[in-house]
C-alpha cells in the first residue's frame, strides 16, 4: 500500500484494503486481548504486594471486559466457512400475513440496521418496495464489514412474530412470516451466465418517498434468471449503468451460493415462485403475547428481553447458531 503506483488501478487497491481489513479484525483482538490480560497480571502483581480498594476494582472490572472479549475472539474462531470473511447481500421479504407480514418485515429492517450500526458494519440499500398498507413487502441490502457473511448466514430462514395485531379492529393476536436470505458478496465467481439469453432485464422508475426522491428517469434495473427463476433488483443509483452492474452482481452471488450450499430444493419451498414464507421453515419465534420471549427454533436459545433483541440485540443467537454448527462439522 506505501507503493506510489498503489492506487493507479483503483478496483485492485480497493481489494488490497478490504483484505488487510480482513486480516486486521483477526490479528488485531487477539494482539489487545494479550496486551490486556498481561496489564491485568501486572495489577494482580501489584496487589499481592499491597492493598489498594481502588486498584482490585479496576482489576475486577478489567477482568469482565477481558472476559466478553475472549468471547467475541472464540466466535471468529468459528467463523472459518469459505466466504465467512466477506461483504453480503441481505434480504427481507415479507411473508404470510398481509399487512402485519409487511410491517413485521419492516420492524426487522430496524433490528437488523440497529444490529449493524452496533457492530460497525456499514449498509448501502439496494431496493426496497413499499407495503401495500404498511412495511415493506421487500428490501435489499449492501451489508460491507469483516464476517459479513458468516454472522448474517445465521440469520437465514423464516422468522415467525406472534402478538395482538394493530391493524385488526377486534385486537386479535396475529402470527406473521418474513424470511431472511443472504448471499456473500465474492469477486471472479465462477458460474457461467448468458446475460443475453439466460436472463430478462427490466427497467422501471425507482419508487420513494416523494418530491426530489423520486427517479424521474427509468434508471432502476431487474433482473431475472429465466432457468431458476431467481430475480434482482437494484435501483440506489441514478445511472442505469451502475445499477446494472450492481444487480449483475448480486444475480451472480445468488447463483453461485445456491450452487455452492445444495440447497435448491430449500429454496425453492421457501422462496419458489409457488413456496410460501410460512410455519414450515421458520428459524426464530418472537413472541409478544401472551407472554414476551424470543426463541430459535434451532438451538433452543432464549431471551426475553424482546425489547433490547428488537433494538439490534442478536449477538446471543448468532453465537448459540455459530457453536451448534461448529459441533455438528467436527
Amino acid at each position: 500500500m506505501a507503493a506510489p503506483d498503489f492506487w493507479d488501478d483503483s478496483d485492485a487497491a480497493q481489494k488490497t484494503v478490504q483484505k488487510l481489513k480482513q486480516l486486521k479484525s483477526t490479528v488485531e483482538p487477539i494482539q489487545d486481548l494479550l496486551v490486556r490480560i498481561e496489564d491485568g497480571q501486572a495489577m494482580l502483581d501489584m496487589l499481592a504486594e499491597e492493598s489498594d480498594t481502588e486498584l482490585a476494582a479496576e482489576l475486577e472490572s478489567e477482568i469482565t471486559g477481558i472476559d466478553a472479549e475472549v468471547d467475541r475472539v472464540e466466535r471468529l474462531t468459528l467463523l472459518a466457512g469459505e466466504h465467512d470473511a466477506q461483504n453480503c447481500y441481505f434480504n427481507i421479504q415479507a411473508g404470510t400475513g398481509g399487512a402485519d407480514a409487511q410491517d413485521w418485515a419492516e420492524m426487522m429492517m430496524r433490528m437488523y440496521l440497529r444490529y449493524f450500526e452496533r457492530n460497525g458494519f456499514s449498509v448501502e440499500q439496494l431496493a426496497m418496495k413499499e407495503g401495500e398498507e404498511a412495511g415493506i413487502q421487500s428490501v435489499n441490502l449492501h451489508v460491507k464489514g469483516p464476517y459479513a457473511y458468516g454472522l448474517m448466514s445465521c440469520e437465514m430462514g423464516v422468522h415467525r412474530m406472534e402478538r395482538i395485531s394493530p391493524f385488526n379492529a377486534q385486537g386479535k393476536r396475529q402470527t406473521s412470516f418474513a424470511s431472511v436470505d443472504v448471499q456473500p458478496e465474492v469477486d471472479d465467481i465462477a458460474i457461467d451466465i448468458d446475460w443475453d439469453k439466460d436472463v430478462r432485464e427490466d427497467t422501471y422508475r425507482a419508487s420513494g418517498a416523494g418530491g426530489q426522491h423520486v427517479n424521474k428517469t427509468s434508471s432502476a434495473i431487474r433482473l431475472t434468471h429465466l432457468k431458476s427463476n431467481v430475480v434482482v433488483q437494484c435501483q440506489n443509483d441514478r445511472s442505469q449503468h451502475k445499477n446494472r452492474a450492481a444487480a449483475r452482481k448480486m444475480l451472480a452471488a445468488k447463483l453461485y451460493h445456491v450452487e455452492q450450499s445444495k440447497r435448491d430444493a430449500e429454496l425453492a419451498k421457501m422462496y419458489g415462485e409457488k413456496g410460501q414464507i410460512g410455519w414450515g421453515y421458520r428459524i426464530r419465534t418472537y413472541t409478544l403475547q401472551p407472554y414476551r420471549q424470543v426463541k430459535d427454533e434451532r438451538t433452543g436459545y432464549k431471551n426475553g428481553n424482546v425489547d433490547a433483541i428488537l433494538d439490534g440485540d442478536l449477538s446471543g443467537f448468532i453465537d448459540a447458531f455459530l457453536r451448534k454448527r461448529a459441533l455438528q462439522t467436527r
